[in-house]
């Protein structure tokens, strides 16, 4: 789409799932990206910032307990700080919680297993720029693939999450109804991604890297990819 805009792709040790991300931005979109080692601490010249999914140091401690301490994460909470989109799948989610950049924490899942396969996930907002390219209400099918993904925060924080309309991702059945069944890992309020108060920051369990091409089973991740590369667009 564009090679005017430029994505990061922060790489831990234990990282996964970055050069699913990086198929996705440079061959399905055609933007500019570039991997960038967890000991780099500059990340002048980038218009949003990716935490891929994965295993940052072995999940030890706790998942994304280690990783938030790595030196890039500094140069991470000053982008965002600044204003620069800012975008956490899965592990990446679980490393921006504990950072403090995204409210709330995600737990083991209630199930005690680790949940891969398919879900479904209601859009609840459309006002940002990580889901500005769905409609509201509009069901995406995702792929998870998670051990820890039970979103949990105290009653106040919640409170205010959904009074401020930082839900952006619930996770729902086919037709968009919530129900337990279609809760994969027990999340509070059904949440599947959520953003910061600025919303310049976003952080998901799904994946949408995995499912932007017809081929794999869903194109649904396209929207949110598309919705990202736009907002880095509009912001130059």
């Amino acid at each position: 789409m564009s090679a005017a805009i430029r994505f990061g792709l922060i790489v831990f040790p234990g990282t996964n799932n970055e050069q699913d991300c990086y198929h996705v931005l440079s061959q399905v979109f055609g933007v500019d990206v570039r991997y960038i080692w967890h000991e780099e601490t500059s990340l002048s010249g980038y218009d949003c910032i990716v935490l891929p999914g994965g295993f940052s140091y072995g999940d030890y401690l706790r998942t994304g307990a280690i990783a938030r301490f790595s030196p890039v994460m500094r140069s991470v909470e000053a982008f965002a700080d600044r204003g620069g989109l800012v975008f956490g799948t899965c592990n990446g989610f679980q490393i921006l919680t504990e950072a403090g950049l995204l409210p709330g924490v995600l737990l083991r899942n209630e199930c005690l297993e680790f949940r891969c396969g398919w879900v479904h996930v209601r859009v609840e907002r459309t006002a940002n720029p990580f889901t500005q390219a769905c409609e509201p209400g509009q069901v995406l099918r995702l792929p998870i693939a998670h051990g820890a993904g039970r979103y949990f925060a105290d009653e106040a924080a919640l409170a205010r999450l959904e009074e401020n309309g930082q839900v952006l991702l619930r996770y729902c059945n086919a037709e968009g109804d919530l129900s337990a069944e279609a809760n994969p890992n027990g999340s509070l309020n059904h949440i599947a991604g959520v953003c910061n108060a600025a919303g310049n920051v976003f952080g998901v369990m799904p994946h949408p890297e995995r499912c932007c091409e017809a081929e794999l089973g869903s194109a649904d991740g396209a929207f949110i990819y598309r919705s990202m590369i736009e907002a880095a667009k509009a912001r130059l």
